[in-house]
């Protein structure tokens, strides 16, 4: 059964070649006017994220601009100490992160811990728009 749906549509497609002539237009297309870069508008069309990442922000973990997930690596902060830091930003310093009201000890004694691994850069539109940088919906 199969092999006759095989040569059905084989004969269907030979006989659509034969009625269209077989021919088909030909475009051509000069590369060379669309391999030219124009740097300006390059460099207007790149993103603020892009532009971070040459500073700390991609080194370290913003406190200003990381989502909880972002805290994944630090052992004892996700969820519930990343979701603290989170939702008491923007810091000035990094500092200001052991003046969360609400932390424990243990807390407290994690956040000193882990200072050098932090880092406050301008809080940006592009990471804190809406609640992302609490459920950014990704999941695994």
């Amino acid at each position: 059964m199969k092999n006759v749906f095989r040569v059905l549509a084989i004969a269907l497609f030979a006989f659509a070649c034969w009625i269209s002539g077989g021919q088909q237009e030909t475009l051509a297309v000069s590369f060379p006017q669309f391999t030219r870069i124009n740097t300006p508008i390059l460099a207007q069309l790149r993103n603020e994220a892009d532009s971070m990442l040459n500073t700390e922000f991609g080194q370290k973990i913003d406190l200003n601009n990381t989502n909880v997930r972002g805290f994944r690596g630090l052992p004892g902060f996700y969820p519930t100490l990343a979701t603290k830091i989170v939702g008491n930003a923007p810091y000035k310093a990094v500092e200001d992160v052991l003046g969360i009201p609400g932390l424990s000890e243990s807390q407290k004694q994690r956040l000193q811990a882990n200072l050098e691994n932090f880092t406050v850069v301008q809080s940006a539109d592009v990471f804190t728009q809406g609640d992302d940088r609490l459920n950014n919906g990704i999941y695994d």
